[in-house]
């Protein structure tokens, strides 16, 4: 998978966003304000993702190299993804929805009807 890809993707769901908060090359996709995903834009050697804390550790045992906790992040609920070609899109795509249904769930109830809406 390659940073158009990457992004297109993040950006298919609803009310995604695309900024750069931190500098010019931290791309990061929020939806209602809330991150789900970020990458360096320049260099696209890994992507950060919000994930379950216990499967977060999963992931990691069962990728080692591939799956870290995650970079400048919280390590608890955030993994780094090496963009390596050693996974298939799938795969990115499925922790991609999954950090993106894991923001979704936990924002106010208000904000879920609001994403609902846009459907």
């Amino acid at each position: 998978m390659n940073i158009e890809e990457f992004r297109d993707f993040c950006l298919s769901f609803n009310g995604v966003t695309e900024e750069f908060p931190f500098d010019n090359n931290t791309l990061v996709f929020k939806v209602m304000g809330k991150m789900f995903a970020l990458c360096d834009v320049d260099e696209f050697e890994s992507i950060n993702l919000k994930c379950e804390p216990v499967h977060a550790i999963q992931l990691r045992e069962e990728h080692p190299g591939t799956v870290l906790p995650g970079y400048h992040m919280n390590k608890k609920h955030w993994n780094t993804v090496m963009m390596d070609n050693h996974l298939s899109n799938k795969l990115i795509e499925e922790w991609v929805t999954d950090s993106y249904n894991l923001v979704v769930a936990n924002l106010p109830k208000k904000d879920q009807q609001k994403l609902k809406n846009k459907d």
